[in-house]
């Protein structure tokens, strides 16, 4: 908890006390430790002189702002309707198979969680997934063996 409580104080310097840094501050949680913990929660609404709950509705309103503990690498498939016409399911089905988990889930190691996702704003190139900031279009089974062969032997 040091360490979180170090990090939030750099970010409130950073960013500011004021309620309009709640977002930017949790942002900077997530890239630095891949979730939102109840503490650093606490934490933040302690400097920011709110409440945990205002800070729990900001959180867990953002999908990207992950309140439970994820992988190094969190992988959001599109589950938009355009997505879903160009062949989403078998995509995710390579996904599951490739990772031997499914969505939700986070692998053993923890270098991978499998979470579907709202629009990513790729309709036009879909089916569509991000991993971490990293976004990848029309994929297809052999593309997706491609791109998590490269993160499985750390070539991405």
């Amino acid at each position: 908890m040091a360490d979180t409580k170090e990090l939030i104080t750099t970010l409130a310097k950073k960013h500011g006390v004021e309620r309009k840094s709640l977002l930017p501050i949790l942002q900077g949680i997530v890239e630095k430790e891949n979730f939102l913990s109840k503490d650093s929660m606490l934490e933040v609404a302690k400097v920011l002189d709110i409440s945990a709950a205002e800070v729990y509705g900001t959180a867990s309103f953002f999908s990207f702002l992950d309140t439970k503990e994820r992988g190094q690498y969190v992988v959001r498939v599109c589950k938009s309707m355009t997505c879903d016409m160009k062949g989403k399911e078998e995509i995710l089905a390579t996904i599951e198979s490739v990772l031997k988990i499914k969505i939700g889930e986070t692998t053993q190691d923890k270098k991978f969680s499998l979470l579907e996702t709202n629009c990513l704003g790729l309709c036009d190139e879909g089916p569509a997934m991000l991993i971490n900031d990293d976004y990848f279009v029309k994929l297809t089974p052999e593309k997706i063996r491609e791109i998590f062969g490269r993160y499985i032997r750390n070539e991405i």
